[in-house]
């Protein structure tokens, strides 16, 4: 599946053990982040996520799992 194909390609480009120079053990991890982004906007109509037939959100833990703060703002507009 696509999230499978995903996981795997990160972990090809940015693989967990290499030289870096970050020690915490967790470098592959930061570089994953950076690569994938921390935030996404989406389009909520009458109260439903407005997405097209192939498009998904998937939260990627890279350095876990451990527990997370997820936030949500509502941004409103009226239809004119």
């Amino acid at each position: 599946n696509v999230m499978d194909d995903v996981l795997r390609t990160l972990d090809a480009i940015v693989p967990w053990r290499g030289s870096y120079k970050h020690t915490e053990g967790n470098s592959a991890a930061h570089i994953k982040a950076i690569l994938v982004g921390g935030s996404v906007q989406a389009i909520v109509d009458s109260g439903k996520l407005v997405l097209g037939t192939w498009e998904r959100i998937f939260l990627l833990e890279f350095d876990g799992p451990r527990t997370r703060n997820i936030f949500v703002q509502f941004l409103g507009s009226q239809a004119f």
